[in-house]
């Protein structure tokens, strides 16, 4: 919440010096009447060709960061499934190996959740130590020795659970690390430089109405781009991946 009504404030500020930069500017630079009609078609098509573009640019960004997100959250909820699998499948195990599966998979969760989770959210890549227990893993979920049919079955049961948590852990890790092109921002930037620079070179803002909606153009440039930054890092504070899969499957992680 803390986050919104700053974002909100951050863009109120913004609007409101925008519009009084633009009234500050018609009242020492103003518009003559010839130059007023004869640029009048000009601006206009410059106007609507510039928000196209930057529409676009905008909608590129958006798309790529919510599916890096998406993937974010995909991978999140397959790895705490899988693991949470392991643990109900350890139960067609001998009860001291089913143990020694469920000691490990909480262990697991937890370090997930206190450990790599915070990591995630600075931007920093997990550590080895996940490896350690997905390896630990794989080897208390062996078929035992002299095992039933029934227990080599979970095993290899076991183990295919293992592969899609392995799998998800991997690309969780390269999400983390994932990021909008500095190229897009840099588009960004210049879009909204250029979206606000109409307002003082194609004669808008000298009635209420005008300076209104160029306020309301200022807020909802700058929602957008704060959305895109937020969803950017798709395990950040904001808008971030939770770990709630993990606590959800094991509450001692939380």
């Amino acid at each position: 919440m803390e986050h919104v009504i700053a974002t909100l404030t951050f863009g109120l500020l913004a609007a409101l010096l925008a519009a009084g930069a633009v009234v500050a500017w018609r009242h020492f630079h103003p518009v003559e009447a010839e130059e007023e009609e004869g640029g009048g078609e000009v601006a206009e098509y410059m106007s609507m060709m510039i928000a196209l573009l930057y529409a676009l640019l905008l909608g590129l960004a958006l798309v790529s960061v919510w599916e890096l997100r998406g993937d974010a959250e995909s991978h999140t909820s397959t790895e705490a499934g899988a693991l949470h699998q392991m643990t109900v499948l350890a139960e067609g195990l001998p009860a001291d190996q089913k143990e020694r599966v469920d000691a490990v998979a909480r262990r697991y969760a937890v370090h997930v959740v206190r450990g790599e989770w915070p990591r995630m959210r600075q931007g920093a890549e997990p550590n080895d130590t996940g490896w350690h227990l997905v390896r630990e893993l794989r080897a208390v979920a062996a078929a035992p020795p002299g095992a039933t049919s029934s227990q080599e079955v979970t095993a290899l049961e076991l183990l295919g659970q293992l592969s899609a948590l392995d799998d998800a852990r991997r690309g969780r890790e390269a999400v983390s690390q994932e990021t909008l092109s500095p190229v897009l921002w840099a588009g960004i930037f210049v879009g909204a430089v250029l979206s606000v620079g109409m307002l003082f070179f194609f004669g808008i803002g000298r009635s209420p109405g005008q300076l209104m909606m160029a306020m309301g153009m200022v807020v909802l440039t700058v929602f957008l781009g704060l959305l895109i930054h937020y969803l950017s890092t798709p395990f950040g504070e904001v808008m971030g991946v939770s770990p709630d899969p993990f606590t959800r499957y094991f509450p001692t992680a939380a």
